[in-house]
């Protein structure tokens, strides 16, 4: 029992990373059978194949374990809980033994029964006498932790000498020399062009030329043979979606073997819905690699109208900000109450992987999803996605309407009407004068009668709470869902589109692969197979920051984009200073939201004719709700305190010991009131700021507001509001207004300065000056998306970053210009803030007046 009791009281250990191998775990010798030390560790049996791939994948010496034997006790079976009992018993072996087929080798008694094969084709090469093998124990103490004994863990044979590897000189010039069968990588190429139909001599016509050019085989992967992947053809060919007539019966077949692809599972029953969620390996690791302080996104009615079940997918955007599916969920309609259960499922299992794996975010495209849910399982803040009501509205218009000048007006009424509801400034009640003012568009107004106007009391609550995604969010969730109809909805047979296990089947294959392949870098090898199923070009964001400004023409209400391909084409768009504009493109005329709208939108935003987004308006405003109520929350307050002093930290390392020159750091905000005007600069209101941790803890606390950020916070007794879930929008650039300016205090200074248009000055002083749109590169909890508008992208490099770090953090202080900005904040402050917040900001005000002359002798001017 004292075996077990040092075994029980080892830690679990679960390294941060995709695999694993013995060198990254610290292994402890205990007292094993028959006078023998054991070397083991203890990790999450859910790990186990991750311990097993990390393994396989040694420099020193590439193999691949296979399963030798294993012993499993029936899930039926009633057993006592045994400190040492073993529900599973598993010994992995390297591929390369135990029997040896060399010349002279020894092969176990077990295995001369078998009738030997006329070709033992690489036999000699394969199997090499290795001993080196582990086992795995499941305890019935511990189900869910996995025992591993490694006591033979070098690749040698029973002589001692290396049998496999570059270590071994005779392997050299045959396949003993790398690890055996192909990579997990190679595979699922092989196997992703199979499904989108690409034939067996082109695939091996391709690898053979890389192979060639290489000078070689050089790994295993250039071992592959015509054998193996006819081999994979036909095993594709010959599989069948239909396992059972009974669809139900040929779910549960699918799901029985393929448990590495399901994270949930509920059959029907009495008081559950099916539910079924599905998630490969890959799919995975993309949600760890792109999700990690990024943003998770959900289209969740895809196929409502056409599919038995329709799909809910999850998808994390990549560097190029595409949207990348990284689980698919079917359920029935009525099972959208579910969320819960299938999320925690999810979550665990990229636990399981990384335990320090956290969203910055999650967009919602449904006014009715669990934000509670989403808020308790991620620990994020929520955003609401607007395309999916955009692109009907806008489909619809098209449809019913035959002038477009009559589209415009409506759309853009429309338009106007969201923006007003996002910013707090409307109700439902706008939607009505709508339907009042546009009663000539009959045939538009019966659909929005009967399709949206029970769905506007949901829809503006939502907007009115939860702050709105960005223009790139959409483009990229819009791109996504065609993408997905294109690849899942191309069958010649509608009834196939009633059974759920061709669902299943068509996601776990064939879409599958389609979209492996876009992240492939080889695929363009490959382009003259290419069908409508393989579309993976840019966004319509994307696709518009490529459309130079000279190709852009404004003349009142319409503006003008030169097509990029047929260049004697021109495109007008109306009303483009919205997203709600109305192009005369062919793919704005299906819903979608086009390049030239994004380029017009960009186009005016550029040179100063429009407001910032609603995106943005929500980010400023959140600032000041801030302001009015800073956090009385501990835990947020440390949580920006940490996050203000890691900041600085990183800053001083780049900068080094020499660099801080200046001990202050002065900056400078534009303000232009109303409608922007780029011709028309005011005056610039200097400010000093003497050190980046209060910028930065002003920063941190902004990712924890409440998601009803748009509404005051501040009462007109004082009274602070609670604050609640945070609000992590990505860096933008700031606009901001001379009343927006006035109801600042110290801390909104420290978000403008950081966020607003910026420059830099001599000494290490920084300006923000009102002809440039920057922002500094914080961390920001969502990194998946920088640019909060789709627009505002352009972001300090690293080197102007270091220059924003002082040697000696000083107090935070505000300069006064003007007198009035000086009488409006402290009225602001008297009248919104608690006796409480008055003795607290009272005296840095007091302090003001004092240091006004070397904060302004400290500004320089912007490069």
């Amino acid at each position: 029992m004292a075996r077990w009791d040092q075994i029980l009281s080892l830690p679990v250990q679960s390294p941060p990373t995709l695999e694993f191998s013995s060198a990254e775990l610290v292994w402890s010798k205990v007292e094993g059978y028959r006078d023998n030390i054991d070397r083991v560790a203890l990790i999450p049996f859910a790990r186990v194949d991750d311990f097993v791939r990390g393994e396989s994948a040694s420099k020193e010496c590439p193999t691949r374990f296979h399963v030798e034997a294993r012993r499993r006790r029936p899930a039926e079976t009633t057993y006592k809980p045994k400190v040492d009992g073993i529900l599973e018993y598993i010994l992995y072996w390297c591929s390369f033994g135990p029997d040896d087929h060399r010349k002279g080798g020894i092969v176990r008694p077990s295995r001369t029964t078998y009738v030997p094969k006329k070709k033992p084709a690489g036999r000699p090469n394969t199997k090499r006498g290795c001993t080196c093998h582990f086992i795995v124990k499941r305890l019935i103490a511990e189900p869910s932790v996995a025992l591993i004994i490694y006591n033979q863990d070098k690749h040698v044979d029973k002589k001692g000498l290396p049998c496999h590897g570059p270590q071994d000189k005779k392997s050299a010039g045959t396949s003993a020399m790398y690890a055996p069968y192909i990579s997990e990588d190679l595979r699922l190429r092989v196997l992703s062009l199979l499904y989108v139909g690409v034939s067996v001599e082109t695939i091996m016509q391709r690898h053979n030329e890389s192979v060639e050019r290489q000078g070689g085989p050089c790994n295993r992967d250039d071992l592959l043979t015509h054998r193996y992947v006819r081999r994979q053809e036909r095993s594709i060919r010959r599989s069948t979606y239909e396992l059972d007539a009974d669809d139900a019966v040929s779910i549960s077949m699918w799901v029985e073997s393929h448990q590495n692809q399901v994270f949930f599972y509920e059959n029907f029953s009495d008081s559950d819905p099916f539910v079924l969620g599905i998630q490969t390996e890959w799919q995975l690791q993309q949600l760890i690699r792109f999700g990690n302080h990024g943003l998770l996104a959900s289209d969740s009615k895809f196929g409502t109208n056409k599919l038995k079940h329709p799909i809910h997918s999850l998808v994390v955007f990549n560097s190029d900000n595409k949207a990348i599916p990284v689980a698919w969920i079917i359920a029935p309609r009525c099972a959208s109450g579910d969320t819960l259960r299938w999320m925690r499922a999810l979550y665990s299992r990229v636990h399981m992987k990384d335990p320090n794996w956290k969203l910055a975010g999650f967009t919602v495209d449904d006014p009715s999803a669990d934000v509670l849910a989403i808020r308790e399982v991620f620990q994020c803040s929520v955003l609401i996605c607007f395309w999916r009501v955009r692109h009907a509205w806008h489909k619809n218009l098209i449809k019913n309407c035959s002038e477009l000048e009559t589209c415009a007006a409506i759309a853009k009424r429309l338009g106007q009407a969201v923006h007003r509801i996002c910013k707090g400034d409307g109700t439902a009640d706008l939607f009505e004068e709508f339907m009042e003012d546009f009663v000539d568009a009959a045939d538009f107004l019966d659909y929005f009668k009967a399709t949206w106007y029970p769905r506007l009391g949901l829809w503006t609550s939502a907007l009115r709470t939860l702050p709105l995604a960005s223009q790139e969010t959409c483009s990229a969730m819009e791109y996504y869902h065609n993408q997905l109809k294109l690849r899942l909805l191309n069958e010649k047979e509608d009834s196939v589109y009633q059974r759920a296990d061709w669902l299943v089947d068509k996601l776990g294959t064939t879409v599958h692969s389609y979209f492996w392949l876009d992240e492939y870098s080889g695929k363009d090898g490959f382009a003259r197979y290419w069908k409508d199923e393989w579309m993976s070009g840019l966004t319509a964001w994307q696709r518009s920051l490529q459309i130079p400004d000279s190709d852009v023409l404004v003349e009142g209400e319409y503006s003008k984009v030169v097509d990029q391909e047929d260049r004697h084409q021109v495109h007008v768009v109306r009303n483009p200073a919205s997203e709600y504009a109305v192009c005369d493109c062919n793919w704005a005329k299906m819903g979608n939201l086009c390049e030239h709208i994004l380029k017009s939108i960009k186009y005016l935003r550029d040179k100063g004719s429009i407001t910032p987004s609603v995106s943005m308006f929500q980010y400023m405003q959140a600032l000041v709700d801030m302001l009015h109520c800073p956090p009385h929350d501990s835990l947020i307050r440390d949580h920006a305190l940490s996050l203000a002093v890691w900041v600085q930290m990183q800053l001083k390392a780049q900068l080094g010991p020499g660099n801080g020159q200046s001990k202050r750091q002065a900056l400078q905000l534009a303000a232009t009131p109303g409608v922007v005007n780029a011709s028309n600069k005011t005056d610039t209101l200097p400010y000093v700021v003497d050190d980046l941790t209060e910028v930065q803890h002003s920063v941190s606390t902004t990712d924890n507001l409440s998601g009803g950020q748009i509404n005051r916070v501040a009462t007109e007794n004082g009274t602070c509001a609670d604050i609640g879930h945070a609000v992590e929008i990505p860096s933008v650039e700031m606009q901001t207004s001379p009343l927006s300016i006035s109801t600042c205090a110290t801390q909104l200074f420290s978000l403008d300065g950081v966020t607003s248009a910026g420059v830099f000055a001599e000494n290490g002083g920084v300006m923000i000056g009102e002809e440039m749109d920057t922002m500094t590169n914080l961390p920001s909890p969502d990194t998946s998306f920088a640019n909060l508008n789709g627009f505002e992208d352009d972001i300090l490099n690293k080197a102007d970053c270091a220059t924003m770090v002082d040697e000696q953090p000083q107090p935070l202080c505000v300069a006064p210009v003007e007198k009035s900005l000086d009488q409006c904040l402290k009225n602001q402050l008297n009248d919104v803030c608690s006796n409480s917040m008055e003795r607290d900001i009272s005296p840095r005000l007091q302090n003001v007046d004092n240091r006004i002359d070397s904060a302004i002798s400290s500004t320089t001017k912007p490069v």
